[in-house]
């Protein structure tokens, strides 16, 4: 694991250490599971081919750090990105356990100063990490600015399911989160936080407007799940 000089919110990155335990069996809980099938998706549109180089920000304990690693092969190089030590070393278990961890390296960095050159990746991703930085355009930004022109940055991020009938049963199921997670693991104002999060993030076509702002062009997004999760998709315009 390497270690890089930056590490933002020391308020938000404690919580992050403390919540690492139990993160994967309450993101289940919380997602009812569908945060697998969201992954999947996203692994389908991005097409990742063998032999790339990506870093997946905010990379928490690595889901999809190894499923990107999988897909690059041995060929390719997967950088993981996060500010949370315990999440790190979570993240490094699974790379073992998938036997992926010869083509990854798992950086301890602040997403929003990428401690990398410009045009050094062919895809940038970030998964459930956008709500939680302090600037989410910085984020997307710099995501821009470190991959090559041509190449993907894309984001998948719990949203806000628009069908009235689905939007109030979300919002009710939400509220009910931090109560789920007092009595599961005892972390009330922990979950209390992701819930705020969530909730006060902006809309799919807010954050499409936002990719267009850091820099991509051909900008798509797809509601999964009636509006629970979003999937955004940029490609970094072309040098002129």
């Amino acid at each position: 694991m390497t270690l890089t000089n930056r590490t933002p919110e020391p308020k938000v990155e404690s919580l992050f250490n403390e919540l690492a335990p139990n993160y994967d069996s309450m993101n289940s809980l919380i997602s009812l599971g569908l945060h697998r099938n969201w992954r999947r998706f996203a692994m389908k549109r991005l097409n990742v081919r063998p032999g790339a180089f990506v870093i997946d920000v905010c990379c928490g304990t690595g889901d999809w750090t190894v499923a990107l690693a999988k897909a690059v092969g041995p060929a390719g190089r997967v950088v993981g990105l996060d500010f949370s030590d315990e999440m790190l070393k979570i993240a490094a278990k699974k790379l073992k356990a998938a036997k992926v961890a010869d083509r990854v390296t798992l950086v301890r960095g602040d997403a929003m100063h990428l401690p990398y050159e410009a045009n050094a990746f062919d895809i940038a991703t970030v998964g459930f990490g956008l709500r939680n930085v302090p600037d989410a355009n910085q984020v997307l930004t710099e995501m821009a600015r470190v991959v090559h022109p041509n190449g993907q940055v894309t984001s998948l991020e719990t949203s806000q399911p628009t069908l009235p009938v689905i939007k109030f049963g979300w919002q009710i199921y939400f509220k009910l989160v931090p109560i789920m997670a007092k009595f599961a693991v005892n972390k009330y104002q922990e979950y209390a936080y992701l819930q705020r999060t969530t909730k006060e993030f902006v809309s799919a076509k807010q954050l499409a407007q936002m990719f267009r702002q850091a820099g991509m062009t051909k900008v798509s997004y797809q509601m999964l799940t009636f509006g629970a999760a979003a999937f955004h998709l940029g490609w970094v315009k072309k040098s002129k």
